[in-house]
């Protein structure tokens, strides 16, 4: 039987840590402060938001909340994240994606300050990630595969890694990340021919898909450690990943649940993120 590798024991470690750093920022009179910008009521970013400012505000990290319409116009948003980007007492900023279609999103990404991106949507840091520079920030769900990983002692450096997946929130740079860790990493997707065979190679499989339960016994390897990125409904309305844990757990010697694994620890990240920025502002 597969080891769940349970994302709220590497959140208890992040929060742990982070009670410490939070607390060092108090005696210089900083808090650390996120603005989490969400346009319209979308039930997943509305659920993301409400969970995200609880565990936030549990490790002492003040919230503000910009709540806008979807019709919204591109220039009364970027007006908006200037003006953020100018407040001193604000140290990170979560936008909720994707933006309503009538918004350029390239356009937007750029308005917001690298310093303050701290979910790598602006391009700076982005760039920062391929070119191993640790001095930006990494996109959250990727860094959580990485810190889960790590928790749990299971090593990257010389490992034969499959990421499905190519997008550049998750699988790209999910991949750079773990390039940096000395893998052997080699990136697949839905379109990839023989993903079956060559997901059957790794050691690790990392599965952001985008699918639900796309991937099953038939991809995965007697001892693979199995990562599932994915976050879908399945067809009794229940949260499922983009890998059939049920069919796996046999032949996994590891591997994430869905819920409870991988989103869990995204959030933790988030809150990494945002006070290693306020740290920033007094180094």
């Amino acid at each position: 039987m597969a080891l769940l590798l349970k994302g709220i024991e590497v959140s208890k470690s992040i929060k742990k840590d982070l009670e410490k750093r939070v607390s060092v920022l108090s005696e210089k009179g900083i808090k650390p402060c996120i603005a989490i910008i969400r346009l319209g009521d979308r039930p997943d970013d509305v659920s993301y938001e409400k969970n995200a400012v609880k565990k936030l505000t549990d490790l002492g990290i003040e919230c503000k909340l910009f709540r806008f319409e979807t019709v919204i116009t591109q220039d009364e948003l970027i007006t908006n994240i200037r003006v953020i980007n100018s407040d001193a007492s604000i140290h990170g900023i979560l936008l909720f994606r994707p933006l309503p279609r009538h918004i350029n999103e390239d356009a937007v990404k750029i308005e917001i300050s690298p310093g303050k991106d701290i979910d790598c949507i602006n391009p700076v840091n982005l760039a920062k990630v391929f070119a191993g520079d640790e001095s930006g920030f990494a996109p959250c769900t990727p860094e959580a595969v990485i810190k889960t990983l790590e928790y749990y002692g299971i090593p990257l450096e010389g490992k034969n890694v499959v990421v499905i997946g190519r997008s550049l929130v998750v699988g790209k740079p999910l991949s750079m990340l773990l390039l940096k860790e000395n893998a052997t990493v080699t990136i697949c997707h839905t379109r990839t021919r023989n993903l079956k065979e060559i997901c059957k190679k790794a050691e690790i499989l990392i599965v952001a898909a985008g699918k639900a339960k796309i991937v099953d016994d038939t991809y995965v390897s007697q001892g693979a450690t199995v990562v599932d990125v994915g976050i879908n409904v399945d067809e009794d309305g229940k949260l499922c990943g983009d890998v059939d844990t049920d069919k796996i757990l046999d032949i996994a010697e590891a591997v994430t649940p869905v819920p409870g694994g991988i989103g869990t620890v995204t959030t933790s990240v988030l809150a990494e993120h945002t006070v290693r920025a306020a740290e920033q502002t007094v180094s």
